[in-house]
This record gives C-alpha cells, sequence and structure tokens, in this order.
C-alpha cells in the first residue's frame, strides 16, 4: 500500500510540475508546499540567521515560478528546486562574507517527520559546513550521491568521502553522549 501512495505522489506531483509549466499558481503552490520541509531543512543546513533562511527560500520560490517554464523534465524539479536554493544560500553567504556553523536547533526542526531526534540533529549541525550539507542531503532528504555531486558541483569522490568523514565524526559525538 505504501508503493502505491508513492507512485501516486510522484504522478500528482509530476502533473503539479507539467500543470505549473502552463500557469497554474495553485498546483505550482502544492509543490512548493511539499517540498517546503526539505526547503527549510537545507537552508538551515546552509545558514545560520532565521532572516537568511526565509530569504534564502522565499528567492528560491520567486526564481523557480520564474523558471519553471525551462525545467525540461518534470521529474527533476524536486533537484532543480533543490539547487537553485542551494545557490542561493551560497549568495548569501558570499554577501555576509561568514560561515557561522549553526549552535542553535529551531524547534520547527524538531517537529520535521525525520528530523525529530534532537541528539543526532545537535551533531550534526556541529559538523563543518561542508560535510554538514552532504550529510542533510543524503541522509535526510534521500537524494543520491552522484545528484549531490550535481548539486554542489563537485566530484562523486568527494561526496562520498564527505560522507565518510562525517559518518566517523558523528559516530565519535554521539559515543561521548
Amino acid at each position: 500500500m505504501e508503493f502505491i501512495s508513492t507512485i501516486n505522489n510522484t504522478n500528482s506531483s509530476e502533473l503539479d510540475v507539467k500543470l505549473a509549466k502552463k500557469g497554474d499558481k495553485e498546483a505550482f503552490s502544492r509543490i512548493i508546499e511539499n517540498n517546503k520541509v526539505t526547503l527549510y531543512r537545507i537552508a538551515l543546513s546552509m545558514l545560520k540567521e532565521k532572516q537568511d533562511i526565509e530569504d534564502a527560500i522565499q528567492n528560491t520560490i520567486i526564481k523557480a515560478y520564474e523558471g519553471i517554464i525551462y525545467l525540461k523534465k518534470d521529474k527533476f524539479f524536486k533537484t532543480w528546486l533543490i539547487k537553485i536554493l542551494i545557490n542561493e544560500c551560497n549568495t548569501i553567504l558570499r554577501k555576509r562574507k561568514k560561515v557561522v556553523p549553526i549552535e542553535e536547533v529551531s524547534a520547527d526542526i524538531a517537529i520535521a517527520d525525520d528530523y525529530s531526534n534532537m541528539e543526532l540533529t545537535n551533531a550534526v549541525n556541529l559538523l563543518e559546513e561542508d560535510l554538514k550539507v552532504v550529510t542533510v542531503l543524503f541522509y535526510f532528504e534521500d537524494i543520491a550521491q552522484k545528484d549531490i555531486a550535481k548539486l554542489l558541483g563537485i566530484p562523486e569522490g568527494t561526496v562520498k568521502s564527505r560522507l565518510s568523514r562525517a559518518r566517523t565524526k558523528l559516530y565519535e559525538m554521539l559515543r561521548e553522549r
């Protein structure tokens, strides 16, 4: 039954993308609603300030709305949306000229489905930025390593080594507790 539900969700998402490409604002709103937790998690993994997170997500939504007609393959909407968000986060970081690790954990994250283990969340947030981003994308958003490599513009081997380093550091941090 869960498999059928996944197929239906995928089909309805792709249908919404097709409709949104034709100018259906409600379909676009549904797509964004279905991806809001993902957008928040990724922005939170890259940015510290709430205002920066909100700005990155808002700019991502605007750029996605304006550019959806250029999306070639509807099934890659989520990957495309994440790429826009990562670029927006990087733009904000460049403007701020600082990269600060996240020290606080938002209450919204505690509510999010797969992100509810606060001890793990805190440990992930203590990782260096490059390790944190690949960890969130791979483990919390279920994005394949090759897709993460494309999203971040780095070799797949680099993604694998960052995941390995992140696992080692997380193991050490969680073992100490």
